[in-house]
């Protein structure tokens, strides 16, 4: 499957009003070369098993494969990632006809929050929000796998 998103900095809280719905993460990787990412993921008491391509030369696109995993077995498996799990929450807030997935990160990520919409192609029109600040998809350092190894707090 291939996913297709854009990635934008956050510049204020107002989604967290607009939000239909939240959630609390947290992720390792049990593989984070950039060639492929394999990622383990509980949130709201489900599991899940990532495993992620390298992304388009854009960087709007890149192959990736989901199952659900039962809970009990996703925190087994965090146990064995590597270093610096993500811990983040996730708004859902509907958009025009899409769906923004806003990441508030804690811990070392703190003071960094992320927005992704994903797209069925790559020239698909989106509303952006007032709320959205600079772009930043394709920039390697904002990927998920990049902050567990070099964290947001880091960077300065």
């Amino acid at each position: 499957m291939q996913e297709i998103e854009r990635k934008f900095l956050v510049h204020s809280d107002v989604y967290k009003r607009e939000a239909f719905k939240s959630s609390r993460i947290a992720q390792g990787f049990l593989n984070s070369e950039k060639s492929r990412t394999v990622r383990v993921r509980t949130t709201d008491k489900k599991g899940f098993l990532t495993v992620k391509g390298l992304s388009s030369a854009s960087g709007l696109s890149r192959f990736e494969w989901e199952t659900e995993v039962p809970y009990e077995e996703a925190k087994a498996l965090l146990k064995l990632c590597e270093p610096s799990q993500i811990e983040k929450r996730r708004y859902y807030v509907n958009v025009g006809k899409h769906i923004y997935e806003v990441d508030e990160f804690y811990g070392e990520n703190q003071g960094l929050t992320v927005a992704e919409v994903e797209l069925s192609t790559e020239d698909e029109t989106f509303e952006t929000p007032d709320w959205l600040a600079k772009e930043v998809t394709g920039e390697v350092k904002y990927f998920n796998s990049m902050l567990s190894k070099t964290p947001y707090k880091q960077w300065t």
